[in-house]
């Protein structure tokens, strides 16, 4: 987290808004590990600077010029608003925000013969645009969106079907990152000591904590080649509670994973942690460190990668809807930062999940310990 910020990728409120840390934590942190700053704007900073600059100006020119308008009757408002769209001065929609003017009375005024249908169909598009960009990042299908819609509509007590959802997605050319059915790679190398499956492919729960699961996966870097993503999710919760991210493959890397997810959650009980046969996970270093926290192993059988499906999905996930959208990473670092955002950021606290309700893996959480 502090490299998004040292980097001015992210600010300390933006930290703290996404990924759910205090902000005056995330202030103590840049104190102690960071030198007195030096003044600097960097290139992205200075377009989003520009491009502000530039929509604060176009709101005074349009305030400036409806000052007499906004004294009159609604009417006069609403002619101001199609006299400037029709001479191509402002868009319709910058027009009704800054003057606030609700856009579909504009419209009703505009041309009484549009029925309601279809500007409940406008209104729709725009809130159905809106959460495939940003709050689904593009990646949302029609469920998703649909159950996100139903959300935003039932405080203004509306409905909307999902087969109109589908019918405007088509419309507008919006479409979800479609992955292939996951079909596990099996590799086997030498004989490996078959362990006890207490999994057993059940991958339903009752409460958090009681089942985690865990493995490795590839990414691909130009500099510094294939470098290891190392993951621990609760099935619970869908939640990613454990994470490293190195150049080697080796104990040391899970051993990484499993501190970070013990920061996050509390021991009180016995645990379920599932895991292929590999030799980081079979090693006596991690065995001991399981003991220790009263962690039971489970293993997959060899050869059958399906017994550990829910954190192979997570992965297949996490590659289609972020890693293979954009260019092989220049190198580590920006490899990390962006896998990180996708976890901490979306995935964790952003992303919905059918399988939870339609919340997301944080939300869900925070709905359990509310009700606890």
């Amino acid at each position: 987290m502090l490299e998004l910020h040292q980097k001015g990728i992210k600010t300390a409120r933006e930290l703290s808004n996404e990924y759910g840390v205090g902000y005056s934590t995330i202030h103590k942190w840049v104190r102690a590990t960071t030198p007195p700053p030096i003044t600097h704007v960097t290139p992205e900073q200075s377009m989003t600077e520009l491009k502000r600059m530039k929509e604060l100006e176009e709101e005074v020119e349009i305030l400036k010029k409806a000052l007499g308008p906004i004294r009159a009757e609604i009417s006069s408002l609403y002619q101001f608003i199609r006299d400037q769209s029709k001479a191509k001065n402002h868009n319709v929609s910058t027009l009704c925000r800054v003057l606030k003017v609700n856009r579909a009375s504009y419209y009703r005024w505009l041309s009484p013969k549009i029925s309601k249908r279809s500007i409940e169909n406008e209104d729709l598009e725009e809130r159905i645009s809106n959460i495939y960009h940003n709050e689904g990042e593009r990646v949302y299908g029609a469920c998703k969106i649909h159950s996100s819609l139903k959300k935003e509509l039932e405080k203004i007590g509306r409905i909307c079907s999902i087969k109109r959802v589908q019918r405007i997605m088509r419309k507008l050319n919006l479409r979800s990152i479609t992955r292939k059915k996951w079909k596990p790679t099996i590799t086997s190398k030498g004989k490996i000591e078959d362990r006890e499956n207490l999994l057993n492919q059940e991958f339903s729960t009752t409460a958090l904590n009681q089942k985690w699961v865990t493995d490795i996966t590839y990414i691909e870097t130009r500099k510094d080649g294939w470098c290891y993503l190392s993951t621990i999710l609760d099935l619970h919760s869908k939640r990613i509670i454990g994470y490293s991210f190195g150049k080697k493959m080796d104990t040391d890397l899970v051993l990484r994973t499993l501190e970070d997810a013990l920061n996050n959650r509390e021991i009180n009980s016995k645990r379920i942690l599932h895991s292929d046969l590999g030799s980081q996970y079979t090693s006596k270093a991690y065995e001991k460190a399981l003991k220790l926290n009263n962690i039971q192993h489970s293993f997959s059988r060899k050869g059958c990668p399906y017994d550990n499906a829910g954190i192979e999905s997570f992965h297949a996930s996490l590659k289609k809807e972020r890693v293979y959208q954009q260019e092989v990473y220049p190198d580590f670092e920006i490899a990390k930062l962006d896998i990180f955002d996708s976890i901490f950021r979306f995935y964790n606290r952003k992303r919905i999940h059918g399988s939870i309700g339609y919340l997301t893996p944080v939300g869900f959480e925070e709905l359990i310990n509310g009700a606890a």
